[in-house]
């Protein structure tokens, strides 16, 4: 990543982010330093979109605040999404005099943001707008486009995101809350509040999405691999391992439902008829991140976030011990998957989406708290976590044995995901990934592992 020069140090946004977003590291000491992480949480919307909030409570006063390392500090948080499709939420209250940016300082910022990072933006949802708000979009109009501008959504009230997001993942400032309570108040109460959500029914006989995989095993003969996730890892095995930017495009919602909708049912499908590959990669994440529980268990979140705080060298070491304390069903149905998309990342000279990459899709999809949603800071470690399954996976899943009974399914994905298959050679056991740069010709820094130095 291109660094800005200042001075006798270097400055990265990565560093930024770890530290502190206000002047030169000797500058302006006596001044409190917000965190950035409070600036810009991540969550998902009801589609599986990511989800990027920005809160103005959180902004400090203007004079206080280096702007240029805010744009750099946010281009670098949407850097790491804009290949996918995504929503952002902002929060509009708390911005007033002192911490308003300039109208010169919003122009330039957003000729910044060029098309790159507009066109997987699906929605951008301003919430609780102001007077202010109209004038900006009166100064901006001749500039914004008709379809970027049919992207920006309005509520007056946070109920009205319900509709939209899982409201629940997203961290909402108090502030917020507090300003959103009295606006209601003043409205004497005659906000429409948000649709109950209606108790939930027993799940089909044949149910595949948002049932345990307890329930699956216990609906299919005992088979530890669940049928969505063995269908769409066999389809995508056979027609889409060099398909270029595989899990990382999106699908049409309609489309997607149509075949929750059969296979729940417990019909058949056929990828075949919807020609295009993408759309079992799609699926395939949907199944994941449906799971009522992640895949790698709310116990191990905790044990996962400190990876970054462990020895380069020990990590793999450390990512198999986290490992053994998976429930077994859970170890056998990760193996097969890790397996997969090991095999995908061996493709990545055509596919584009080597082991990072795969982790950033995938690491929240593996991985979530139980309350709330992942912060940024917690993306470093979910995603290195993540591309280490992937990268070493034969070493981390080098001992199947002491896991016992497994079942055919595991022993299917080690068979069919190994690293010597079509002849490859496989990597040398003693390489640890590093968190530095990477001279020429050797294997790309990962962006996260450069974040958790």
């Amino acid at each position: 990543m291109a660094m800005v020069s200042e001075g006798p140090r270097a400055w990265t946004p990565e560093r930024w982010h770890r530290g502190r977003v206000l002047g030169h590291p000797g500058e302006q000491q006596n001044m409190s330093q917000p965190d950035l992480e409070e600036l810009a949480e991540i969550g998902e919307d009801r589609f599986g979109r990511r989800v990027i909030t920005f809160s103005c409570c959180r902004m400090p006063p203007s004079h206080e605040l280096n702007h240029r390392r805010l744009l750099e500090y946010l281009k670098h948080t949407l850097d790491q999404y804009v290949e996918s499709d995504y929503t952002i939420v902002y929060f509009h209250y708390g911005l007033n005099s002192r911490n308003k940016p300039s109208l010169g300082w919003l122009q330039s910022t957003y000729k910044e943001f060029d098309r790159r990072y507009k066109k997987n933006l699906k929605a951008l949802y301003v919430v609780h707008p102001t007077n202010f708000i109209k004038v900006l979009w009166t100064i901006f109009k001749p500039l914004i486009s008709h379809k970027f501008g049919r992207k920006i959504i309005y509520f007056n009230y946070l109920s009205e995101l319900r509709e939209h997001l899982k409201y629940g993942q997203l961290i909402v400032p108090p502030e917020v809350l507090r300003y959103d309570e009295k606006l209601r108040n003043l409205h004497g109460g005659q906000v429409p509040a948000p649709a109950k959500t209606p108790p939930p029914r027993p799940p089909l006989p044949t149910q595949q999405f948002g049932v345990s995989l307890q329930y699956l095993k216990d609906k299919n003969q005992g088979e530890l691999i669940p049928p969505v996730l063995r269908f769409t890892v066999t389809y995508l095995r056979e027609k889409g391992l060099r398909t270029e930017g595989l899990f990382r495009r999106s699908a049409s919602v309609h489309t997607i439902r149509e075949i929750q909708r059969l296979y729940n049912q417990g019909k058949p499908v056929n990828f075949d008829d919807y020609g295009d590959v993408h759309i079992p990669a799609v699926i395939l994440k949907t199944f994941l991140r449906e799971l009522p529980q992640p895949l790698l268990t709310f116990t191990a979140y905790e044990q996962i976030l400190g990876i970054t705080s462990v020895e380069s060298s020990l990590r793999v070491t450390r990512c198999h011990q986290i490992l053994q304390s998976l429930p077994e069903h859970n170890y056998a149905v990760l193996r097969y998957l890790m397996g997969f998309l090991h095999e995908v990342s061996r493709e990545s000279i055509f596919n584009k989406m080597n082991s990072s990459n795969l982790a950033c899709v995938f690491g929240l999809n593996l991985i979530w708290p139980s309350q709330g949603a992942s912060s940024l800071s917690a993306l470093v470690p979910m995603n290195l976590f993540t591309e280490l399954l992937i990268e070493y996976y034969e070493m981390v899943f080098s001992t199947q044995e002491a896991r016992g009974g497994l079942g055919a399914g595991a022993v299917e994905a080690g068979e069919q995901s190994g690293p010597v298959s079509r002849g490859r050679t496989p990597r040398r056991p003693g390489l640890v990934p590093r968190a530095s740069a990477a001279p020429d010709g050797a294997r790309e820094t990962p962006l996260v592992l450069e974040a958790s130095r």
